[in-house]
Formats: structure tokens, sequence, C-alpha cells
């Protein structure tokens, strides 16, 4: 399964050692992507609206379209991310506000409604629930129709300190995760992720955009059919 990891942070950590244990039970080497954040993105979003305008005026684009390539030709994204004053890091963030373009009130990518993702966090104590939500709401407004979540309060500092019955917990929760993520062929687009669609769809059909700032988005849904019955997800 070609699968794309997108970790929140340059070190191997907690959170890193079971995105990389995940992917490993799921994908062979060579079917493996990983990318670390900052190392592979290292911007802040200035806020200049050029991406409105076409996702190609944005200043990062070069580095971003790297990423973006790579997750369209996967089919299975996994998110690590440490769990940082209670929330997904910085380096994550920064990723999430970078491609904001991408989502459903803006200009979506059709190929994001056939994925599966994975979000995984750890955190010495409590707070991985608000670091995974971070970033599972990215994801849903991406169109991604599928996604699990893995959270573990390690109560340890590093991989290496973490006691042998928390890690087989880990492994555990692992193996039955990799086990849901096969038996799924064709992640199935819910109710709710069509209705925001729909709702997206009903706000942006306005031909008054076309002399906006907004032009870009309106053309996009238009040239992609998504105007009339045509849907990404079909």
């Amino acid at each position: 399964m070609k699968t794309v990891i997108i970790h929140g942070q340059n070190h191997k950590g907690s959170s890193y050692n079971i995105g990389r244990a995940l992917a490993n039970k799921i994908a062979t080497e060579n079917e493996i992507t990983e990318f670390f954040l900052p190392r592979d993105l290292n911007h802040f979003c200035l806020g200049c609206y050029k991406c409105l305008e076409s996702e190609t005026k944005c200043p990062f684009y070069d580095e971003k379209h790297v990423i973006e390539s790579a997750i369209e030709s996967a089919e299975l994204l996994i998110f690590t991310t440490p769990t940082y004053c209670m929330r997904a890091s910085a380096p994550m963030k920064s990723f999430i506000d970078l491609t904001f373009i991408n989502w459903m009130p803006h200009r979506p990518k059709a190929y994001m409604f056939q994925k599966k993702a994975v979000v995984i966090s750890t955190a010495a104590g409590a707070g991985t629930s608000k670091a995974i939500k971070d970033i599972t709401t990215c994801l849903f407004y991406w169109g991604i129709p599928y996604i699990k979540t893995l959270g573990f309060s390690i109560q340890a500092m590093s991989w290496q300190e973490i006691s042998a019955s928390k890690k087989q917990k880990i492994e555990k929760a692992i193996d039955k995760l990799c086990n849901e993520l096969k038996k799924v062929k064709k992640p199935k687009v819910g109710f709710r992720t069509k209705f925001i669609f729909n709702l997206m769809r009903m706000n942006v059909n306005n031909k008054e955009l076309i002399s906006t700032p907004l032009a870009s988005d309106y053309w996009h849904w238009h040239n992609n059919g998504w105007f009339d019955k045509k849907r990404p997800w079909l």
C-alpha cells in the first residue's frame, strides 16, 4: 500500500516510531515516503492570499508541491505529531495553514476523497485528543473520508523510556488498526462530508465571484463539473 508519512517534528521520537511501525506493517520500504516538518517545509503562512489567485503563486509552492504530489499518488496518509502545549506541533499547524486552499470552501482536490488517513500523537501526559483534532479537522475539510486516530499517553520523555507493558499495548493497537486498514479497499464518503461539500458548492456557485479574488475557486468547481451532477467521490 503506497504510503506517505508526514511527521510534525524533525526528531525520531515516540510519535515517529509509532507511525513508522504502522507503515512498516502495511507497506514495503519502497512504498513509503516520509516528510519531516519543519525540515521539508520550514515556513509560516504569510497571509498574502496569493494562493487565492493560483496555488502556484504561493511563495513556498515548490516545497509544498513536492509533498502534495506524493500525497496525490499515495493510498494511505499517516500524520504524526508530538503533543506540545495540548496541541499539535507548530510545524504541523504551519503545514495545515499552508494548505488551507485545499479545503472544501475553496479548491478541494478530487483525489482526496479517495484517501485513507491515520493521525498519531503521543504525550508524556494529557492532550493527545486535542493535538489529533487539529489535524483531523484539516483532513475532513480536505475531503478525506476515512480517518483513524491513535493517541497515547506514554508517561515517558522518549521512546526508549516507555515501559514494556505500554509498548505491548501500543503494538496491539497498531496491529488492530493495520487489519482495519487492509480491509478497506475503497473508502466510503459519509453523509457529513457530502453535506459540507454540497453546502460549499452552493456558496461557490455564484458568478459574481468571477470578478473577485475568489474567481479561481469558482472556476475550479466549474471545471471539475461539480456545479452539475459530477462529484469527486463517484
